[in-house]
């Protein structure tokens, strides 16, 4: 049992039933077992693998980048940090997007993110500026803080003792954003924080066209900063660069990076404009590292991962393997009684379940549905990943598989899926 504690197979799991299965290879779009199964991995994980499993390029690139230079703290230039920071700029960020911090998880570049927005209020003498506003929903990572700042209630809760009293707005109404920084004064807010299209706590969803020039002109005008955060939505999961690269706009941050490695490395990055950066250090403010931030053999992993996305253009496959996806879930699921909504970009969708239709009705909290539906796609061998809020969105899924799928994999995809669906619902059915 202890060992079960440490692994969390038990305790920390999100799938229903029995313990998950045990991994031991990868292959493409697939995970095989211990037991010999082969799971097609619907969801790149947690919308993290993007090249396809099992790439043993990528794997002696690690091994011979390790065997190099091993760990490097301070954070000081090597060759592979210098060649992905450089790649990143010229090839993938949004043009003026030039200052470069890489760390490991999201949630940490999420804090880096508030921290940077906060350091520059400071530098440019607005010490009132404090407040970041959020969205309901969202989600941006599980620290205090990131946790505080978003908007996913299921994740939040029991935590709000401990929040700062950072405020939140709807999540697709410009004009809601201007009121808020309105209210609790423009002199309090530092930063505003969206996820151009809302993952694991809206699956996939996607604002009105408008929604981001808004926002970014509603920042402007009050000296707020705008923050996106593609740490699911970038490098070319909605099959585009990032994100954002949908709208005409230009944040003033950025982070991200779940898809810079594929999963062969723990890096994401935090990136800013030198407007932003040069008040810092012209302040001689600087932010504390974080212990295995952007190590040298994870930066030569995640320029390797990019390379591999540039030579088989692999942004350019996720929008048109999206497109298929999309088109085999509406065929399929358009009709289902349980199903209110498909949508998505590029390889980066999602389906949000009802009980019923017309009127529109969640399932009620206590069936989890959407844990269901993951544990019975499960059974059929595939792996989609669960989302909700318990607010905006209460039952979805999200489905992300590698840029690489196949056509044929895809209908395997949507078949499982389909089964899964029905027997969630049929299994609820008998429910009082």
């Amino acid at each position: 049992m202890e060992r079960d504690l440490l692994l969390g197979v038990d305790h920390l799991s999100f799938i229903p039933g029995p313990r998950p299965p045990q991994i031991v290879s990868g292959e493409g779009s697939w995970l095989v077992t211990a037991d010999g199964r082969r799971i097609l991995d619907g969801a790149g994980g947690a919308i993290v693998t993007n090249i396809g499993h099992g790439r043993r390029d990528v794997a002696e690139i690690a091994a011979r980048s390790a065997g190099e230079v091993d760990y490097v703290i301070p954070p000081w230039a090597t060759a592979s940090r210098i060649a992905l920071r450089d790649r990143l700029v010229r090839s993938w960020l949004p043009d003026g997007l030039t200052q470069v911090a890489f760390c490991g998880g999201g949630s940490e570049a999420a804090e880096t993110a508030i921290r940077v927005a906060r350091a520059y209020q400071l530098s440019i003498g607005q010490s009132e500026r404090w407040k970041v506003i959020g969205r309901w929903p969202s989600y941006h990572g599980a620290t205090i803080a990131t946790l505080a700042m978003g908007g996913h209630q299921a994740r939040r809760s029991g935590f709000a003792p401990l929040f700062p009293d950072f405020p939140h707005v709807p999540w697709d109404d410009a004009d809601a954003l201007d009121a808020m920084i309105e209210a609790q004064g423009p002199e309090t807010i530092a930063a505003f924080v969206a996820e151009p299209v809302i993952g694991a706590a809206g699956g996939a969803l996607v604002p009105s066209d408008s929604y981001f020039e808004a926002v970014a002109e509603t920042c402007r005008r009050h000296g707020v900063l705008f923050i996106a955060d593609e740490v699911m939505s970038g490098f070319g999961r909605t099959g585009r660069n990032f994100g954002i690269d949908h709208w005409s706009v230009t944040p003033d941050i950025l982070y991200g990076g779940k898809g810079m490695a594929g999963g062969y490395a723990a890096i994401n990055g935090t990136y800013a404009t030198r407007a932003v950066v040069e008040p810092i250090a012209a302040a001689g403010q600087s932010l504390m590292f974080f212990t295995f931030g952007g190590q040298s053999s994870h930066c030569a992993v995640a320029d390797a991962v990019l390379s591999i996305m540039e030579d088989e253009n692999l942004v350019e496959r996720a929008a048109k393997m999206g497109g298929v996806l999309k088109d085999r879930l509406h065929a399929e699921f358009s009709d289902h009684p349980n199903v209110a909504d498909i949508r998505g970009l590029g390889l980066f969708l999602g389906l949000e379940f009802v009980q019923t239709r017309e009127p529109h009705a969640w399932f009620p909290p206590a069936t989890g549905f959407a844990a269901r539906v993951v544990g019975e796609a499960l059974q059929r061998d595939l792996w989609v990943y669960p989302a909700g809020s318990g607010n905006a969105v209460q039952d979805a899924i999200l489905v992300g598989p590698p840029f690489t799928i196949t056509e044929d994999e895809i209908e395997q995809l949507v078949t499982r899926l389909r089964s899964a669906v029905d027997a969630a619902a049929k299994s609820v059915s008998y429910l009082p």
